[in-house]
């Protein structure tokens, strides 16, 4: 029954890296937080609220089960769960999970999800005490769900491809507002500069919202990106009124102007890079991060990429003729 704990906790302690890591969590003592797991008749909902597909459910339920009975495994789970939210809504201080080894077993590939389910408590605790409505905190943290899908897509198993990512949605630094995601975030030295120099009073380290674009989430079309934006203006400054948000930006591939060449004026896409002023383009390739987003594993051999869209002839097209893709960084006033 505790076989699962002793392989994770023996697989931290191998890893140079991330024994360090345990090292520096257990230096500030006994857990400050109080982690608390829902029990077994609980989770299957509180789970499904998440947005976890059923066929998942009963291993989460079983791994939970082998965890709890670990008082060493817990002991890791409340310091993580302290140091995650002691600083609750303040941009860039946020845990950062670190990736586990697959030394780490199936507990250690779901740990970092078990790490955000005790923080719930004091995710709404914090949602409630700024106003922010239910449906809005449901939904943001409904993509936790979406990310153990994008997991499972990916390597055929429930887990967190990216851990950090979703730390970003339960420490009150990221909101979905209908199609988009928006970051409280501030403009690097790059963007701020550009942003300056088009006459906003705003510059590099000011406020501002980072845009992202969730997949598993329906057509990009202006009108719900419209409505989206719409929704942000209103959100960040009813609940986060100290905090002037009058830039947004991106920093996506979907901002390469390559695109250009092969997608219809028309389309999704280009009309969402016609909202931003781009900033500056990285000068070095980024070819996984396209192919990851659309085809699912940025590892995926060029030459087996699918044509079955206008997006996925264009992204393996290009790469299949000796093309790259780069990120674009933009930016639009709000």
């Amino acid at each position: 029954m505790l076989l699962e704990a002793r392989v994770l906790l023996e697989a931290l302690r191998a890893d140079a890296r991330l024994a360090e890591w345990l090292r520096d969590l257990e230096s500030e003592g006994a857990p400050r937080m109080e982690a608390v797991l829902p029990d077994a008749d609980e989770l299957p909902d509180l789970l499904l609220d998440l947005t976890v597909a059923h066929e998942h459910i009963n291993e989460l339920v079983a791994l939970r089960g082998r965890l709890a009975a670990d008082s060493e495994a817990m002991t890791l789970l409340a310091r993580c769960v302290g140091r995650f939210v002691r600083d609750m809504g303040e941009i860039g201080k946020g845990w950062e999970p670190p990736a586990f080894p697959e030394s780490a077993g199936p507990l250690g590939r779901c740990f970092h999800l078990y790490v955000f389910i005790a923080a719930l408590p004091y995710v709404r605790a914090y949602h409630r005490g700024l106003g922010i409505p239910d449906d809005v905190s449901r939904r943001t943290l409904a993509d936790l769900g979406r990310h153990v899908s994008v997991h499972h897509r990916r390597l055929g198993t429930p887990g967190l491809l990216f851990p950090w990512w979703i730390a970003l949605h339960f420490h009150g630094e990221l909101f979905q507002l209908g199609r988009l995601q928006f970051q409280r975030s501030r403009l690097g030295r790059r963007t701020g500069r550009a942003v300056a120099a088009a006459g906003l009073d705003a510059g590099p380290g000011d406020a501002c919202l980072s845009l992202h674009i969730p997949d598993f989430h329906g057509p990009l079309s202006p009108a719900s990106c419209e409505r989206s934006i719409a929704l942000a203006r209103e959100f960040f400054a009813r609940h986060y009124p100290d905090e002037r948000h009058e830039v947004a930006v991106c920093h996506s591939w979907l901002l390469d102007p390559q695109l250009g060449r092969y997608l219809p004026a028309d389309s999704n896409i280009i009309r969402f890079q016609e909202r931003f002023r781009i900033a500056y383009q990285e000068t070095t390739p980024d070819d996984g991060v396209p192919v990851g987003f659309v085809f699912g594993d940025p590892e995926l051999p060029t030459r087996e990429l699918p044509r079955r869209s206008t997006v996925e002839r264009a992204v393996g097209d290009h790469l299949r003729g000796g093309g790259h893709w780069y990120v674009g960084h933009g930016w639009f006033a709000l």
